[in-house]
Parts: C-alpha cells; structure tokens; sequence
C-alpha cells in the first residue's frame, strides 16, 4: 500500500511540474509577438536591431528566420507561412514576387556593394588586388565561394559582377570561365560560406561588404563599374541579366543587375500589424535602425517607389526624404 501511495505521491509531482510548464507557456504566449523573415547578409545587424527594440518594447517577442532572400519571399508565396515583416538584399524581389498578391507596397532602407573577401591564408592573398581580381580567381588550385543564385541575390549579384567585368575589361568570355571555374563551392546564401573561408577549404569569398567588415575579412575592393553600389553606372548595370526560379516551384523570373538596395515590407498575411509598423519605424530611424545598420557597414537609405505612393502606410509614408525608382 506504502509503494501504490508513493507511486501517486511522485505521479501528482510530475503532473504538477507538467501543469506549471504549461501555465508558464500560457503566460508567455500573452506577450505581442514579431515574426520577420530576413535575408543572411542582415543576421548581424537585425539582431542587434531586434535586441535594441525589445529593451524598448518589453512585452514584445521577436521570431527571426534568415535565409536567401529568394528563399525568405517563397516561405510565404509557395509555403504560406505568416510574417510581419520581410527584409531583403533586394527589394526587386518584393516588386517582382511579392507585389501586388502578397504585399501592396516595397521600402528601400539600406544599401551594400559586392567585394571580394579573403584571409591570410588564402593563396596569392599578398598579390591579389582591384586590377588583377579576376586573374588570381582564375588560377589552378585556387578556390572560390559563392550563394545559390536560385535562392540568395548575392549569388545572382555575383554572376552580374563577372558579366561586368567581361565588358569592362574587354575579355571575351571572362564571366563563363569565372563562373564555371571548377573549384568553386556553392551554398545557399553567402554567408554560409564564411566558416569555409575561416577554415581555409575556400581562398575567396564573393560577398557584400558589410558582411567583411562584421566578419574582420580582408577585402579586395571592385571598380564601382562592377561593384553594384554607384547609381552612376545604373545603365551599365543594366545590360546584364539572369533567370533564376520565381515566387512559385516551376515558374522563372528574369533578374537585371541594378544598384544593390534592401528593401522590406509588411505581407498581407501579417499577424501584428501595430507591432510590424512599429518595427519598420524603428529601422528606419536614423537614431536607432538607422545607426545600427551604419555601424555593421551597411548604408542606409530612405525611399519607395512613385507607384506604391497610395498603398505605403501613412507613418512610414511620413518619413522618405524622396520617391524614386
């Protein structure tokens, strides 16, 4: 009889714990909640953002996914998944997948440009430079990473930066050689990458800047020509192109190389809306979003398109120094 009481005693115990377990859920779930997909190249400073902004909104919780953008936009087109707020490395994608069936509007906030990345004991690190790039990325035994162009803009940007560069400096078929180098390591989104470079299984790294600087990389700066961070050289940027999958499995969509511009914006299938506008406000804020994306490298920038002047919502709408394109 002892043993059949002590066996209730200790199932009533773990029944207890069980039960304050799920109250102790029950109390979390009451706070606000953010969900924000964002593109990988934005880990750094989106944690930092998110961070600064819970210290100001304590009862808010903040769910981050990162992926590749291309990635990012199709967890809600072809998934279905809900997001407040979708940040990526590309604003285009919000205008050419997201816009007009899952989102009315796009808000560019910063801007980037592509380098090539590099540590000390990558070869030829000592000769390596802006004239002769693309000859040390040629060499035998020399291996170089980039992202998926299908999932991630870097990558897509990356195969711009050598369709550039073959016009640039007048070497015919210098971006097919570049770009079916065989020593080459390709992953979902660039920043995946990084660990390979540290480690030494990869010798350079295509990537954007910002992302260098937070990772203490060494850099090779590209001519703006080719380096998609100079408004100058829109019309050159222009003249290339890719195709990479679309918003849904089976569809394609063709990319031209532009100047690089992150943009977000808040889905139609938004579960927080208040919450999601006051988290657009605070990155775009100079003293807060706006200061955080300048100290990990990145540029920020302010401005929407003419055509989503009577969808953006009014608060944000309240803040762009300019519309443009």
């Amino acid at each position: 009889m002892k043993d059949i009481i002590k066996k209730m005693n200790f199932n009533f115990y773990y029944l207890l714990i069980a039960f304050l377990i799920v109250l102790s859920s029950c109390r979390t779930s009451d706070k606000e909640k953010i969900i924000i997909f964002h593109a990988g190249s934005l880990s750094v400073p989106f944690y930092h953002i998110s961070d600064e902004f819970k210290k100001e909104n304590p009862g808010m919780d903040i769910f981050i996914e990162q992926s590749g953008s291309l990635a990012a936009a199709r967890k809600i087109t072809d998934l279905g998944k809900n997001c407040d707020i979708l940040a990526l490395a590309d604003h285009l994608i919000i205008d050419n997948i997201m816009y007009p069936d899952y989102a009315g509007w796009s808000y560019v906030f910063a801007s980037n440009e592509m380098i090539i990345a590099y540590n000390e004991k990558s070869k030829y690190a000592n000769e390596i430079n802006q004239d002769n790039w693309h000859e040390i990325l040629l060499k035998d035994g020399v291996r170089i990473g980039r992202s998926e162009p299908n999932l991630d803009p870097c990558g897509y940007r990356t195969l711009f930066v050598f369709m550039l560069a073959e016009k640039l400096y007048n070497k015919n078929g210098l971006a097919d050689r570049l770009i079916e180098k065989e020593k080459t390591v390709i992953r979902p989104k660039e920043v995946d990458l990084i660990a390979l470079l540290e480690t030494g299984n990869i010798d350079y790294l295509m990537i954007y800047k910002s992302v260098a600087i937070q990772h203490n990389l060494k850099i090779v700066n590209l001519p703006d020509e080719i380096n998609l961070s100079n408004p100058e050289f829109e019309s050159f940027y222009n003249s290339v192109s890719t195709i990479v999958d679309g918003a849904t499995q089976g569809e394609k969509l063709e990319i031209t190389g532009s100047s690089i511009l992150y943009g977000f914006c808040i889905p139609f299938n938004c579960q927080n809306y208040d919450a999601a506008i006051k988290m657009a406000l605070f990155i775009i804020n100079p003293e807060k979003g706006g200061r955080i994306l300048k100290e990990n490298g990145m540029m920020p920038v302010n401005f929407s398109d003419e055509k989503y002047k009577d969808n953006i919502p009014e608060n944000l709408s309240e803040t762009l120094t300019h519309t443009g394109g």
